[in-house]
């Protein structure tokens, strides 16, 4: 059987001031190391021979129907404006639009050097690889909108970080790859036909119901709202959330250094690259905003009556907060078990974060088992829980524990069990790869007989920092 992708590459067919024309390098011996069936059949995707689709998911054989291109794009990263960054690494095949009516980009991460790549070598890693393999995936299951992954290939090639490590390729989904950083490029660059052309672009595609570049920004800006509280109910830390790291669309991308935490503490990093906690757990709903706010900088710049429209956006990025505020209360009273809103609900949450943090409370754990005698064992001093339940206990509702249990993920991607499958998978191994691909794909299913990945790392197994791999 030979493979089909069903391309339509709407992007391509804009002008060549958004891209570069740009084929995946060759590898020397591609090997197919995951194929996602469920996803392309959602894609329309027809799967070949694996030896066939080795050779076009590593990039050695462009098929049919495929327009490869770079995107450009700019962004601040920790704060920083950097006016030109795009895909430095990575070649957008084309565009599908599957048997459900929607369209989505099939790109090749880690496919060889491009006009963007700057300095670096336009590869990535086994490592990073399979972290965003399994994590994106786990995020889909987690009802979490997100860049999902369609295959991932081995090389046969070195590359170069720290230290030899084998060459990969992983082959990513999005509903887009449109980034606030890409609007930001042609406003810094006074460059209002392609920026309203890149705008009409997007609202076509994202939001066909939005009335113009206000109205596209009050869409992602609601979109954001959505995706930033769903992270902060499963613990998960982006580590980079840069301009060029947020997607319009409302989809998680670019799983560099993420993670899920174990313990709980609001000021939670992982990345090893975010030294002052720019991005901490706590800090994502902010920088959310501070992102909006360079997005309706950019569109604001095309807009007739400019003052008008710095009057709107100011109006649309600063209701953020309390919709934020909103959505993450909405949020966590679901992680109690509570459907109906009430006074005191802010309290009583925040009550059991403090609690968590003090006594170093797994965050998953605590929550997946509230009500449960399970719960108390997470707590340094299991009083400090015992109290809070008695509170929890006068406000709980009669489904409390079945909303818990449909809320709370029994399984997440944990930090060290990633390190582990990555480490097995570089030494060979790929079961560990496949068994937290099985357990993931149902994270809020009890699955006794993989009990043994919900537990929280022992002390010599815990992950202090994660990276790019860039």
């Amino acid at each position: 059987m030979t493979l089909m992708i069903p391309f339509d590459n709407s992007y391509a067919r804009l002008p060549g001031v958004f891209y570069s024309k740009q084929t995946p390098v060759p590898v020397r011996a591609p090997r197919l190391v995951a194929f996602n069936t469920d996803l392309a059949a959602v894609m329309g995707i027809t799967p070949g021979e694996v030896e066939e689709m080795a050779q076009v998911f590593a990039g050695n054989q462009v098929p049919e129907g495929a327009d490869p291109i770079a995107q450009l794009y700019a962004g601040h990263q920790f704060g920083h404006y950097n006016p030109q960054l795009g895909d430095g690494r990575a070649v957008l095949l084309g565009e599908t639009v599957g048997p459900d009516g929607l369209r989505r980009d099939l790109q090749l991460k880690g496919s060889g050097r491009t006009p963007y790549s700057r300095q670096g070598d336009g590869r990535a890693w086994l490592g990073p690889v399979l972290r965003e393999y399994v994590v994106s995936e786990a995020m889909h299951a987690l009802g979490i909108p997100t860049t999902r992954a369609l295959a991932a290939a081995e090389t046969g090639e070195t590359v170069l970080r720290e230290a030899p490590l084998p060459g990969a390729v992983l082959a990513r989904v999005a509903s887009s790859h449109l980034r606030v950083g890409t609007f930001q490029v042609f406003a810094a660059r006074g460059e209002m036909g392609s920026l309203k052309q890149l705008t009409d672009y997007a609202i076509a595609r994202h939001y066909p119901l939005a009335d113009g570049p206000m109205g596209l920004l009050r869409g992602v800006r609601d979109a954001q709202v959505k995706l930033i509280a769903q992270w902060m109910g499963v613990g998960f830390i982006h580590g980079v959330m840069n301009t060029d790291n947020s997607s319009i669309s409302g989809e998680t991308i670019d799983y560099g250094p993420c993670a899920f935490m174990d313990s709980y503490h609001p000021n939670t990093v992982y990345s090893s690259i975010d030294r002052m906690g720019r991005y901490a757990y706590s800090n994502q709903p902010d920088i959310a905003v501070w992102n909006m706010a360079q997005l309706a900088t950019s569109l604001i710049q095309q807009m007739p009556d400019r003052e008008a429209a710095v009057e709107e956006a100011t109006e649309i990025v600063h209701a953020m907060p309390d919709l934020l505020q909103e959505a993450w209360q909405a949020q966590f009273r679901r992680k109690l078990g509570l459907t109906e809103a009430q006074e005191g609900d802010a309290e009583l949450i925040a009550d059991l974060l403090q609690r968590m943090a003090q006594n170093q409370a797994d965050f998953t754990n605590t929550f997946r088992n509230l009500g449960r005698a399970e719960a108390r064992d997470q707590f340094l001093d299991p009083v400090a829980y015992d109290d809070w339940l008695v509170k929890w206990q006068a406000r709980a509702e009669a489904d409390a524990l079945e909303v818990i249990a449909a809320t709370n993920p029994a399984f997440i991607p944990r930090n060290h069990r990633v390190e582990q499958m990555i480490q097995a998978a570089v030494d060979g191994d790929y079961a560990p790869f496949q068994r937290l691909q099985k357990v993931l794909v149902a994270p809020y299913k009890d699955q006794p007989d993989h009990a043994d990945l919900q537990s929280p790392p022992a002390e010599t197994e815990v992950v202090q920092a994660t990276f790019c791999g860039t």
